[in-house]
């Protein structure tokens, strides 16, 4: 018997298209009861894979969120091969805030893996996730941007999980996004990450990072867009041709990785940032990629923050108000050959 307190009308085994909510109870100033509803559905017809698609996880990350409402309100039944789970905002608290937390219990839902059946709601939702559907699912979605706090090349990434064959699937599913670049890259941040969850439970995941900041481009809602249908496809859930960058008369998508802790650069004190190098640049060990400059102290000479090694600048920080601490750049690096031919 499920121990997660969450309840919702959606039958996860039953054809057809669905919509509903699932309730979370919680309690707040005005109201002892209460339910936080995070709307859902779901779509499916005749046989083929299961795929959790959704986005919001970080609030203030909505090209993702867009791009699964405008989708589950265009399908038709008999364009899908399986099922499709939609949830367009995971975090819905934080995407009405504009936050990466949830101003409910000010967690990242992101780090509260697997979660607690007995916890806060966004330690609840990690449960039920968990528990309730990643095992329903052969493939999970997760779609990202950088958010307000930092500002990433638009590109689909991936963990460099050890299961080859796990590999193989999510690196086809990354390629099929038709990025520029498919980022590699490594948890610098803490525990408890939503992918790894379903990682290893061995589903294929596919995420993305599609920009960032409170403005958001046509440029990144179309490669969003696109780039979601034409996974979807090449997952065989839903029907039409899969495109490839030939196709698009694009370049292959270039594979780049940053998994050592170096490749994360931080401010070492706080300040005004200015960026020298736009996100997609080559950049050379030692190049100078932005300044802090100090608002108390319009006379000191501003701070120089230099690149390491050789490499592609794939994000810096957003805001220009930057606290020390605050990663104002990461540098990715061509994945190397013999890594390359595992994706094949």
């Amino acid at each position: 018997m499920s121990q997660t307190p969450i309840q919702t009308k959606i039958d996860f085994d039953k054809p057809g298209i669905q919509w509903s909510t699932l309730n979370i109870p919680f309690s707040y100033n005005l109201s002892g009861w209460s339910q936080l509803q995070i709307p859902i559905s779901t779509i499916g017809h005749g046989e083929g894979p299961t795929v959790l698609l959704m986005a919001g996880n970080h609030g203030d990350e909505y090209p993702g969120q867009i791009a699964i409402m405008k989708l589950m309100q265009s399908l038709k039944i008999e364009q899908i091969s399986g099922r499709i789970i939609f949830i367009p905002a995971i975090n819905i608290p934080a995407a009405k805030a504009a936050t990466r937390l949830s101003p409910i219990d000010g967690k990242n839902l992101n780090r509260c893996f697997p979660g607690d059946a007995d916890g806060t709601v966004s330690e609840i939702m990690a449960h039920y996730l968990t528990h309730e559907i990643f095992p329903l699912v052969d493939v999970v979605i997760d779609l990202h941007t950088g958010g307000r706090g930092v500002y990433f090349y638009p590109c689909a990434h991936m963990h460099l999980v050890e299961n080859l064959e796990q590999r193989r699937r999510m690196a086809l599913a990354t390629e099929a996004y038709n990025t520029d670049f498919a980022f590699l890259y490594a948890d610098i941040a803490g525990k408890g990450l939503l992918p790894v969850e379903a990682e290893n439970m061995g589903k294929t995941v596919v995420t993305t990072e599609m920009g960032g900041g409170e403005v958001t481009t046509a440029p990144v809602h179309q490669v969003s867009q696109a780039g979601l249908r034409n996974v979807l496809v090449h997952l065989k859930v839903l029907q039409g041709e899969e495109k490839n960058r030939t196709d698009l008369g694009l370049p292959p998508t270039r594979w780049v990785q940053a998994l050592n802790a170096e490749d994360y650069i931080f401010a070492p004190e706080s300040g005004l940032f200015e960026s020298f190098v736009d996100v997609g640049s080559e950049v050379s060990e030692g190049q100078p990629l932005g300044a802090l400059y100090f608002l108390e102290r319009p006379d000191r000479k501003p701070s120089i923050i230099e690149a390491n090694s050789n490499g592609i600048a794939i994000a810096h920080r957003g805001p220009t108000l930057t606290s020390q601490g605050d990663i104002v750049f990461c540098l990715a690096h061509d994945v190397e050959e013999q890594v390359l031919k595992t994706f094949q």
